[in-house]
């Protein structure tokens, strides 16, 4: 492997696709200093902010999913995609990464395809049970899959595939933030329950809707909730916490993850990229999978945990009628919690980021 080497990084869209392509960044700089990184995501994104952030340069296609219904805005697709193509040649062009990984999400197909057609080695990590159309496409082009579930060979070539778990963001892995601490820092206090509800870094309608249909229950129960509503949701959901302040706090985004993880007993989230980090926080968690996601593989996703006792499973179209009755009877029966942990935990991949990184830096 040379001294100098130059990586590009693609995907996103959401931070279950961001996170973890920011966290095998990091392990790749950890391993081969000199590296150099250039990230390709799509305008508008969680990604064109959330990198740079995390230090990275990044370049920003026009391109967007195909919507499963009929719309409008399918008609714009195929132009979308063919511009995309034409960027991502000329930036692949001009930066000449000797290495491109994909992690998904609307940027990822574009790029990865022009590299496959250029010649240049390129690896997909694949987050989720079921894959998406995009990674199952390029699989026959790729050098190397990085997967995080068994039995995906149901979907690409056997001898591509690594299960390697799903990278998570070393705040999560290294947590340090003790159980007072997270509680003072939400204006908790020790003698109530805390639940933690997120429908991830966007928000999720579905999640959303359920919070404030059992808001009441929760609050005369004594529930203590963290609740990351999403930006688009943060106005309607701060006007429906109106009287319930002291016990319910609402987050547009919460950037102390490791607070709200070591704040809560139980957590209630989407079955996307967070299932990692449940994984190795080891509470209990209701999955709400996200019915409006390509091929429906959030609930994989939250199935492959549920039959393995490490997790329940709350249907999006029942989460205003049984939200609240399911957190209070986990909440009554702290043996089951205490099971659904040990089961979570033992789940966990604290190493997945370092591992995928050797994997890129072979293919150089």
């Amino acid at each position: 492997m040379q001294d100098k080497i130059k990586i590009l990084m693609s995907g996103g869209g959401t931070g279950g696709h961001v996170f973890p392509a920011i966290a095998i960044a990091n392990a790749i700089k950890q391993q081969a200093p000199n590296a150099d990184f250039l990230f390709v995501g799509a305008k508008g994104k969680i990604e064109m902010e959330k990198v740079p952030a995390a230090g990275y340069p990044i370049e920003g296609l026009w391109i967007s999913g195909f919507h499963r219904k009929l719309t409008v805005k399918n008609l714009m697709f195929p132009f979308k995609l063919g511009h995309s193509l034409i960027k991502a040649r000329s930036i692949l062009r001009k930066f000449k990464p000797d290495l491109v990984v994909g992690v998904g999400g609307y940027a990822s197909g574009p790029v990865l395809q022009v590299a496959n057609w250029m010649g240049i080695p390129t690896l997909i990590q694949e987050q989720n049970a079921y894959p998406g159309v995009t990674n199952r496409l390029l699989s026959s082009k790729v050098r190397k899959i990085c997967v995080a579930f068994d039995g995906m060979e149901k979907y690409f070539p056997a001898e591509k595939i690594i299960n390697l778990g799903n990278p998570v963001r070393d705040a999560i892995i290294h947590m340090k933030v003790e159980k007072k601490a997270a509680l003072d820092y939400f204006g908790f206090t020790a003698d109530k329950p805390v639940v933690f509800i997120t429908g991830g870094s966007l928000g999720a309608r579905g999640v959303n809707n359920a919070v404030m249909a059992n808001l009441k229950a929760f609050h005369q129960a004594g529930y203590q909730l963290i609740w990351q509503s999403g930006k688009l949701y943060l106005d309607e959901a701060i006007e429906k916490v109106k009287g319930f302040e002291d016990l319910i706090k609402v987050y547009a985004f919460i950037g102390k993850m490791d607070h709200a993880y070591e704040a809560a007993d139980i957590i209630v989230s989407r079955a996307g990229g967070i299932i990692s980090e449940l994984c190795i926080v080891g509470k209990p968690a209701i999955l709400m999978p996200s019915p409006n996601v390509a091929e429906d593989h959030q609930t994989n996703n939250a199935l492959s945990l549920v039959n393995k006792d490490a997790a329940q499973m709350l249907k999006d179209t029942e989460g205003e009628q049984k939200l609240f009755e399911m957190v209070d009877a986990l909440w009554q029966n702290e043996s089951q919690r205490k099971q659904m942990g040990a089961s979570i935990r033992k789940l966990a991949r604290i190493d997945s980021a370092e591992q995928i990184a050797k994997q890129v830096l072979s293919l150089n």
